[in-house]
């Protein structure tokens, strides 16, 4: 029961009336099993009579000192390990005070946890037990903070489902039983301020389940910042301050050319360790925007603690990984990014999360996070946990983190990984492993609901930030709207693109012509969802090769089916992604325990490649034939689709202007074409934009010497032709208007 007793300053102060010590009470205290700490630490009234109770292992003596000084008590010891507990003086009326503890002789003053008011206010309390806490990283987890002029870090964790929970840190000796912390029951947080501990101080939670089980040592899942693995404490770092994203727009009708990059293995230390995010800014961006492109996209830079992982099982969503420097540092990355003029965008990842003993599973005792049942909180592919999306607060959790990264660190969007995982019940699961749907069916509505509510969350406070989908499947709208029935992603990758086009790269030119469909079967879906082309990570990993290795030739051919298929690519409706060191041919496939192949990236034939994307990109980004009408089907037209038998494609890219044109044509043989033929709009001169043949890039530099006067032939349906020069394995842009 709490009373109000006026000070001395006229001010009220909380003041707990709570019966005298028993042995059970004292026995809960030293071995660190109170569940209500503050019912018995602190301030208290017995009698009419004001008390302190302290919890103080290895101290010698305690007293209890007004702001002046004053000694107001001294505090007997009740019990070897460290509990003191006793009255002040007669007619103390203060609640204000400090605790001098004599440490071996050396006295210093402490100001008491356990005589500070409840942390969370009322309405927060209100909006995290009804899961629609937006900010929530604003009062869960550790966040230096003054209260009542003293300074220090508040905590604040979520776990219903314990008995107890403790901070435990380097500022306690890691000591279970000294700051047990304050159950708030309305939402299930465990909050407690400590004073005197500041940014920088590691800090891990003890828990005790419902059933009295010790649980390991939990990281904090609202953790700002984490220890460097293989170690997994956790670390107090004040939030960065909110930021506005200030990359490029990425609307349906601007260009967007992604730079996907793995931070700890694009370059390396010259002692092999992974670069810091200074040396990266200083080294990445001039790089990224001497090649062209709009984004780079990091792969997960969430902590994690297995580097084989790439990120993609994350422990701490709310920390930037310790690889490559601080919380700051990153925030500061991301600026620089922006201030070079392209946008950053975040791989996330809210499929799923590793069940390491120190991170999310069985959080407090209880499947907190994930499902309970393995048929649907069991990843089989990656053997991790998956999220219970049914359960409000944890949509909450994973919603709020979205918000986090493009509020806290400015970043211009989100990649969310493995979509599909996260929508299909049946994900990868034989029959009889997996649960239906209150329908009976296979989809996930709980996930639904999550990715509808984030994606519409997301729009609706950043109108101009962009979310992409991983996404393989044919569910329908996964980039329209949700007021549109939509799953409200801006972009989808289009990866049944990605997989019919390599696979008809892999095959040698004489056999393509029985694969035609391999390249113009896209253009039957191409408009039914807002697309990115991507050429990713995953396509240069486990044994699948370079994207150079997939090539099919000798070295030379290798190399001129890579530019074509760039060429293909960069004039192909939908935006373009493409993974680290395929922008010059990287010979091998990707390893992430090394940099990239950057001797190999020096010699001529990779730098024509670098030359040809860098190339690609700047006219991708200048001619709006080539973007501004990608997720429209008036931006493309087929002059001819049916030349199997010489494996030659001819199409049309527009603008909403319609005096501008590009024809793409694409020789996808290693035989050089003379007089071949196009169909095009009408008369005048088609300037020769680019040809991947051009000895810039390491070709044979056969061409059209320039540009090509249309004349009044008739071909394709139309009344003014083309006779184009086509090299062997070449794509040739030819632009009117441009």
């Amino acid at each position: 029961m709490n009373e109000s007793t006026p000070t001395r300053s006229g001010k009220a102060a909380t003041v707990r009336r709570s019966p005298a010590l028993n042995a059970i009470t004292v026995a809960a205290i030293v071995s660190g099993e109170t569940a209500d700490p503050f019912a018995v630490l602190g301030l208290h009234e017995r009698q009419g009579q004001l008390w302190v109770t302290a919890f103080l292992p290895r101290a010698h003596h305690v007293r209890v000192v007004d702001n002046a000084g004053q000694v107001l008590a001294e505090l007997p010891c009740v019990h070897v390990d460290g509990l003191f507990d006793g009255p002040l003086a007669a007619g103390s009326e203060r609640a204000r005070y400090r605790l001098r503890v004599d440490w071996d002789g050396v006295e210093h003053d402490l100001e008491d946890p356990y005589r500070f008011p409840p942390l969370l206010g009322a309405t927060d309390v209100w909006l995290i037990a009804e899961g629609r806490h937006q900010r929530l990283h604003e009062v869960l987890g550790a966040h230096p903070h003054c209260v009542d002029g003293v300074d220090g870090t508040r905590f604040a964790v979520w776990a219903p489902g314990a008995r107890r929970v403790a901070v435990i840190g380097d500022f306690n000796f890691w000591d279970r039983r000294r700051h047990p912390m304050r159950l708030r029951r309305e939402c299930g947080v465990w909050e407690l301020f400590l004073p005197g501990v500041g940014s920088g101080a590691h800090y891990k939670y003890d828990l005790v389940a419902a059933n009295g089980e010790h649980l390991p040592h939990k990281a904090d899942p609202f953790a700002f910042a984490s220890e460097l693995r293989p170690h997994s404490a956790s670390v107090v770092t004040a939030l960065p301050a909110p930021r506005q994203a200030a990359g490029p727009p990425a609307g349906y009708d601007r260009p967007i050319a992604i730079y996907e990059v793995h931070a700890a293995s694009w370059r390396r230390g010259p002692d092999g360790r992974m670069l810091s995010w200074q040396e990266l800014a200083a080294k990445l961006i001039p790089y990224v925007r001497d090649l062209g492109f709009t984004h780079i996209e990091l792969l997960p830079i969430t902590e994690h603690p297995f580097d084989g992982s790439w990120g993609y099982q994350p422990t701490g969503l709310y920390a930037p990984t310790a690889r490559h420097g601080n919380a700051q540092a990153f925030a500061d990355f991301v600026s620089a990014c922006q201030a070079a003029g392209f946008g950053v965008l975040l791989d996330w990842v809210p499929g799923h999360f590793p069940s390491d003993a120190h991170a999310l599973a069985r959080f407090d005792g209880t499947h907190l996070y994930e499902h309970a049942d393995p048929r649907q909180g069991v990843h089989r592919d990656w053997d991790t946990l998956i999220y219970n999306y049914g359960r409000h607060e944890v949509r909450n959790f994973l919603s709020a983190n979205a918000l986090f990264w493009l509020e806290r660190y400015g970043l211009d969007g989100l990649r969310v990984d493995a979509v599909a995982s996260m929508l299909y019940l049946d994900y990868s699961r034989e029959p009889g492993d997996w649960i239906p749907n209150a329908d009976g069916g296979r989809e996930n509505l709980d996930a639904v609901r999550f990715i509808t509510e984030t994606n519409a969350l997301i729009h609706a406070a950043h109108p101009q930030t962009v979310t992409i989908a991983e996404e393989s499947t044919a569910w329908p709208r996964v980039s329209h709207p949700t007021s549109a029935g939509g799953l409200g992603f801006t972009y989808k990758w289009n990866m049944g693109w990605m997989h019919d086009t390599l696979s008809y790269m892999r095959r040698e030119p004489v056999h393509r012509r029985f694969h035609h469909d391999e390249l113009t079967f896209g253009l039957l879906y191409a408009f039914h969802e807002h697309f990115v082309l991507p050429l990713s990570h995953d396509e240069v990993v486990h044994g699948k090769g370079s994207l150079l290795g997939k090539m099919p030739g000798d070295d030379w051919q290798r190399f001129a089916n890579l530019r074509l298929y760039y060429g293909f690519m960069w004039a192909h409706p939908g935006k373009k992604l493409l993974f680290m060191g395929g922008e010059f041919g990287q010979p091998a496939e990707w390893d992430h325990d090394s940099e990239l192949d950057w001797t190999a990236a020096a010699t001529p034939p990779h730098r024509g490649v670098s030359h040809l994307v860098a190339d690609l990109n700047r006219l991708y980004r200048t001619l709006p034939a080539l973007h501004q009408c990608d997720c429209e089907p008036r931006g493309f037209e087929w002059i001819d689709c049916e030349d199997r038998e010489q494996s030659v494609l001819a199409f049309l890219r527009r603008g909403r202007a319609a005096e501008q044109v590009v024809v793409a044509v694409c020789n996808f043989t290693p035989v050089p074409r003379h007089g071949y033929r196009v169909g095009v709009p009408g008369p005048g001169h088609y300037r020769e934009l680019l040809n991947t043949d051009s000895a810039w890039y390491g070709g044979s530099d056969l061409g059209n010497a320039g540009g090509i006067d249309a004349i009044a032939t008739p071909c394709h349906g139309r009344a003014w032709s083309l006779s184009v020069t086509l090299p062997p394995l070449a794509c040739v842009l030819l632009g009117q208007g441009c």
